[in-house]
């Protein structure tokens, strides 16, 4: 017998299905900068830098890491890139920069176009509320390298700022103020210890006491984007520095701005660390330095700022309808 593409497991039709389901998500986001159609071998912007004086593209790329297993063992894949998206726009925002377009990667063991649909659902509908065009991407079918239920995704970012608009933490000094907005619970960090940790005891479909919350649905809670917050904050007051807080939690992030010979002092009693993080320490007796170390424990961007902005900076975000918490100080 004749041996085929599809009979060694890639299903060329299966590829031509998920790419006519997934162009309708992609086209709602465009606009009058996109000029390039689905299907073309490279993606087309023309932006519109009238507005700066000196624009500088930023970029970032990411994935969610094994949040995707729990996506999988709920068969739920509408969030997934979501939380990819504003990942990856938050990883820019916090420099000052406004994202212009976002390009993703799917690849998977065996592909189902309604499956893959679902999850370049969640790029458009999150490219959509961050104002960014989903301009491209790639879909991989790999036999033998992912089991055929699994896949994995990335996405990379690009956006612009000013040159003299820039947020870098280079006037950052001692006695400044962290003042920190909450997280939607694990964002996309620390998974691989959560699921060690709370899949021996639990299942996914448990609903225990501290999250009152199906285990698996607290899990998959969307990460947030914190564009608007950023952008209405750096249009009212100045911004020192701003620290998205992913792995390596609110000391590993934050001081990546810090000039050298500063720290930081965080008032870890400050907030009260949400349901989902209490019952993961508990549940795997893990102490506080490294719950610190892995996770947000439930602040998910901080912004610094001099003393004299702070009550300005609690007024504009309780304006924006957020709840800022200070959290500490530079030392």
């Amino acid at each position: 017998m004749d041996q085929t593409y599809k009979a060694a497991g890639v299903d060329i039709e299966a590829g031509e299905k998920t790419v006519d389901k997934i162009k309708s998500y992609a086209k709602s986001t465009f606009n009058k900068s996109v000029l390039a159609d689905i299907g073309m071998f490279g993606a087309f912007y023309e932006p519109d830098f009238s507005d700066y004086e000196k624009p500088v593209l930023v970029s970032s790329v990411d994935g969610v890491g094994t949040k995707l297993k729990i996506a999988i063992e709920m068969d739920k894949h509408d969030t997934i890139g979501q939380d990819l998206v504003n990942h990856c726009v938050n990883d820019i925002a916090v420099c000052g920069a406004k994202p212009l377009f976002f390009l993703d990667y799917y690849a998977t063991g065996k592909l189902n176009p309604d499956k893959a649909a679902d999850v370049i659902k969640g790029f458009s509908i999150a490219c959509q509320e961050n104002d960014c065009a989903l301009i491209g991407g790639e879909t991989a079918e790999m036999p033998g390298l992912y089991d055929e239920k699994d896949y994995d995704v990335s996405g990379t970012i690009i956006g612009v700022v000013d040159k003299s608009k820039i947020i870098d933490g280079k006037n950052i000094v001692k006695g400044d103020l962290l003042i920190g907005f909450p997280s939607t619970g694990l964002h996309t960090n620390g998974y691989s210890l959560a699921r060690k940790v709370l899949l021996e005891k639990y299942k996914l479909t448990d609903q225990p006491d501290e999250i009152n919350n199906a285990l698996g649905n607290e899990l998959l809670k969307i990460h947030k984007s914190y564009l608007h917050l950023i952008s209405t904050l750096k249009n009212s007051i100045e911004l020192k520095g701003l620290s998205h807080i992913t792995g390596g939690g609110i000391v590993g992030n934050t001081m990546r701005i810090i000039p050298k010979g500063l720290s930081l002092l965080i008032h870890w009693g400050n907030w009260e660390m949400p349901g989902i993080f209490k019952l993961i320490q508990q549940t795997g007796n893990i102490s506080s330095d490294e719950m610190h170390k892995v996770f947000n424990c439930g602040i998910g961007l901080i912004a610094v700022v001099s003393k004299e902005s702070k009550l300005q900076a609690f007024q504009v975000a309780h304006d924006a309808h957020e709840h800022p918490l200070l959290i500490g100080e530079v030392i």
